[in-house]
C-alpha cells in the first residue's frame, strides 16, 4: 500500500460552479454530527482527479465577523486533512468515481480543534460505512 500524503492540495478542494451544482443537486446524502454536517455524492471522474474532494461552509448568520469564521473552517480542515486517509483507502475500490464532499457549521458557538477532530472522524466513519 502506498504511503498516504497529509497535505491538502488545491486539487483536493471543492471549488467552481458545475462541482458545486453536482454535490448540492439532487442525489446527495448527508450526515449531521452536532456541530458539522456532511453533505456527500459519488460522480465519475477522470483518471488523474484525485478521489475525494472537500469544501468548507460557515454560514454568515453563525459567525459575523470573518475572522471567527475563518478559525472554524482552519479547525475543519486540520482535522480532515489528518484524518482523510479513512476515505482514500475505501475509495481505492470505486475506480472511476470521486467523491464530492461539504462540511457545514451548524453552531454558533466556538468548538476546541479535538472535538472538531473527533466529529470529523465520526462523520468520515459514517460516510465511508454507506458508501
Amino acid at each position: 500500500m502506498a504511503q498516504q500524503s497529509h497535505r491538502l492540495c488545491k486539487r483536493e478542494r471543492l471549488s467552481g460552479h458545475n462541482q458545486v451544482d453536482t454535490l448540492f443537486g439532487g442525489g446527495s446524502q448527508s450526515v449531521t454530527v452536532y456541530p458539522i454536517r456532511a453533505i456527500y455524492r459519488l460522480t465519475p471522474c477522470s483518471p488523474d482527479s484525485p478521489p475525494v474532494r472537500m469544501l468548507v461552509s460557515v454560514p454568515k448568520r453563525h459567525f459575523k465577523h470573518a475572522v471567527d469564521r475563518n478559525r472554524v473552517k482552519r479547525q475543519v480542515r486540520e482535522a480532515y486533512r489528518v484524518q482523510k486517509g479513512i476515505l482514500y483507502e475505501h475509495m481505492q475500490s470505486h475506480n472511476g468515481q470521486e467523491l464530492l464532499l461539504a462540511f457545514i457549521w451548524l453552531s454558533d458557538h466556538h468548538e476546541q480543534s479535538s472535538r472538531i477532530a473527533q466529529r470529523i472522524s465520526v462523520i468520515l466513519q459514517r460516510v465511508k460505512e454507506r458508501l
